[in-house]
């Protein structure tokens, strides 16, 4: 079969780092178009992929017969620019948060199913092994009831990460719309609700500006989350972690302490009521630190939903429950009060 031609849409650190290089070594794609509003960028990462540049996504959309986009852009053209690539007849993968708000995200899902094409959104913490297989153990009973939960995601921030640094899109307010929540919270809303299995309803959020200067983002949150079947627990993301990344979760329950990403050596830490301990060494969870994985899977399955023709596994509706936790806990710390999630 022939190739599936792929656009990129932005060519900052997340396209250069993930999509770009995991489209490459994927042997059923081809990486035709690229596109930046920076020219000087456009033109550099086309030259290394052999790929065409633009400047205008637009102009990319009229004039390139493409078969999927990635959009890997602020957040705040995460919805516009991937309804334009929907009704314009692509598959699109999306950078997370999805949107900024759930009529944003209904208006993606809606223009996916119009045009008959997959949404995925880029949640890539779902296949890191420790997180499939924490999965299977509470599928299967090993860990019997679920009692409660704490989840973090923090690191020093985006400065060290974004290919502009200190001045990235992800300090102002007006292209973020959530600071740490929308970089990293989101990440740990939508593990929780794939490992527990069931969603979160009520959120209890705690959302502050405290390491980084001159700017209105967020950059440290603590929320409580309760799930539908009363399991509370909590979620912290975080840009003041300054000296280390936390990735890690740990879900209590009533058989057996599953401890995810928590320790140097084993990424699943298995601890037994009965004080049996087992440990599992999956290899590091992909981040944004040296020796973690070099693959994230986002890709590869998005190329095999397609092919296969298949909803992926994080589809737009998926996106939208994880996104709207997000969108509880601001509205939460805004009123100060327990803010009930798709209220």
């Amino acid at each position: 079969m022939s190739k599936l031609k792929i656009a990129v849409i932005g060519c900052g650190s997340i396209a250069k780092f993930r999509h770009l290089p995991e489209y490459k070594v994927n042997q059923h794609v081809e990486i035709t178009a690229v596109c930046d509003i920076f020219e000087e960028r456009a033109n550099e990462i086309a030259r290394q992929y052999e790929a065409k540049a633009y400047t205008d996504y637009k102009e990319l959309f009229a004039n390139e017969e493409v078969d999927a986009v990635s959009v890997c852009l602020p957040n705040y053209l995460h919805a516009p620019v991937s309804i334009d690539a929907l009704n314009s007849g692509f598959h699109v993968l999306c950078e997370k948060p999805m949107a900024t708000s759930q009529a944003e995200a209904e208006a993606m899902i809606e223009a996916a199913e119009r045009n008959g094409k997959k949404l995925m959104i880029a949640h890539n913490q779902r296949f890191a092994r420790s997180h499939q297989l924490a999965k299977q153990l509470i599928e299967n009973g090993t860990v019997g009831k679920i009692y409660s939960f704490r989840t973090a995601f923090g690191h020093p921030g985006p400065e060290g990460w974004s290919v502009d640094g200190r001045d990235s899109w992800f300090f102002e307010k007006d292209k973020a719309y959530i600071g740490a929540m929308g970089d990293l919270g989101v990440h740990k809303s939508d593990l929780i609700r794939y490992l527990l299995g069931e969603e979160i309803t009520e959120v209890g959020a705690f959302i502050e500006t405290t390491a980084k200067e001159n700017t209105d983002v967020d950059d440290t949150a603590v929320c409580a989350l309760k799930t539908e079947s009363g399991i509370i627990g909590t979620l912290a993301a975080s840009w003041s972690y300054t000296a280390k990344e936390d990735n890690s979760t740990i879900i209590y329950g009533e058989k057996a302490i599953l401890r995810l990403e928590d320790n140097p050596t084993y990424s699943l830490v298995v601890q037994y009521t009965n004080g049996e301990v087992v440990n599992y060494e999956l290899g590091k969870i992909q981040s944004n630190e040296e020796g973690g994985q070099n693959t994230s899977h986002v890709i590869d399955h998005f190329v095999s939903a397609i092919i296969e023709d298949r909803e992926p596994l994080i589809n737009g509706e998926e996106g939208m429950k994880s996104l709207a936790v997000i969108l509880a806990a601001i509205k939460s710390n805004e009123t100060k009060t327990i803010a009930k999630v798709f209220e």
